[in-house]
């Protein structure tokens, strides 16, 4: 492009925004809110899926042992175990410890105890935890094959429904993405539209004077990708603002809640909203002036 069509299109664009400064206002004002509810709901989905993650997470297998084995044999599981693909680590509980924490979780209702009369029921027991949750079933079936293994527990229901819960929140999240993409840029262009509508007859005269296309194209484009970055630069601060103070509201109720931390986080959702303005607002020009630039 030539310095001098360069610089036609800059003023053009700057005139075009001072002459229609209110279509300009309506405009950044309609990417700003779109572009808001899209940030806010791209920030929820982000955060469900946070939570899908830790709850994954949290999901143990509890391998409990025969009583009869001696402390070298639970040695060799134990060794087994910690060599197995994917097991990220393994925690021995004996069969004291165990009774002692079942103690504490009966708190007032120990002497329901009373009725054992000193015997220790409970058996020694390993508590596996995995790298990958998707590797907790199959890694619970192999176990439960080893020598010495009196059985697996490891919530098969729960997880399986867990499980079906997280991919439930993840592809809930990419549906409700795209749709609220694809209306912003219907809203966009439909708003970009009414600027190159009142423009029509300027149009009209340069594509009868022999201009082409793209030169008429691109000073659509450019002031739509001006538009569309103001609209997003709004919506970013609007959404920094809001989730501060959402992070700080939940923190003060629920200290341990699994909210992504506002730093780097907002920074990157700050580039993908200004990036999502600037793309769209080019995109959505280009779309407005199809109709016009019709032979």
């Amino acid at each position: 492009m030539k310095i001098r069509t360069s610089e036609y299109i800059i003023t053009e664009v700057f005139h075009s925004l001072k002459r229609n400064s209110w279509m300009a206002f309506a405009s950044v004002g309609t990417v700003a809110v779109s572009l808001f509810v899209f940030g806010m709901f791209l920030i929820i989905v982000m955060n469900m899926n946070r939570m899908a993650v830790s709850l994954e997470s949290q999901v143990e297998i509890s391998v409990y042992l025969e009583d009869r084995l001696t402390d070298s044999e639970i040695k060799a599981i134990d060794k087994k175990i910690n060599e197995m693909n994917g097991v990220n680590s393994v925690t021995f509980t004996d069969k004291i410890k165990a009774l002692d924490i079942f103690k504490e979780r009966l708190g007032d209702q120990k002497f329901l105890l009373d009725a054992i009369e000193g015997e220790n029921p409970l058996p020694n027991s390993f508590t596996v935890k995995v790298v990958n949750p998707s590797l907790v079933k199959t890694t619970a079936i192999a176990i439960n094959d080893f020598e010495g293994v009196e059985t697996v527990k490891y919530g098969q229901d729960v997880v399986e429904h867990l499980f079906d819960i997280t991919r439930l929140i993840r592809l809930f999240g990419i549906v409700l993405m795209i749709l609220l993409a694809g209306a912003t840029l219907f809203i966009i262009s439909n708003t970009i539209r009414l600027t190159v509508f009142a423009r029509r007859t300027e149009v009209a005269i340069m594509k009868y004077v022999g201009a082409t296309d793209w030169f008429i194209r691109w000073p659509f484009m450019l002031e739509g990708i001006v538009l569309g970055a103001m609209g997003g630069t709004v919506a970013f601060i609007a959404l920094r603002i809001a989730y501060n103070m959402i992070v700080a509201k939940i923190y003060d109720t629920i200290a341990f809640f699994p909210l992504i931390p506002t730093y780097p986080f907002m920074t990157y959702i700050s580039i993908i909203i200004v990036c999502c303005g600037i793309v769209i607002g080019a995109v959505g020009s280009v779309i407005s002036l199809k109709r016009f630039l019709k032979a």
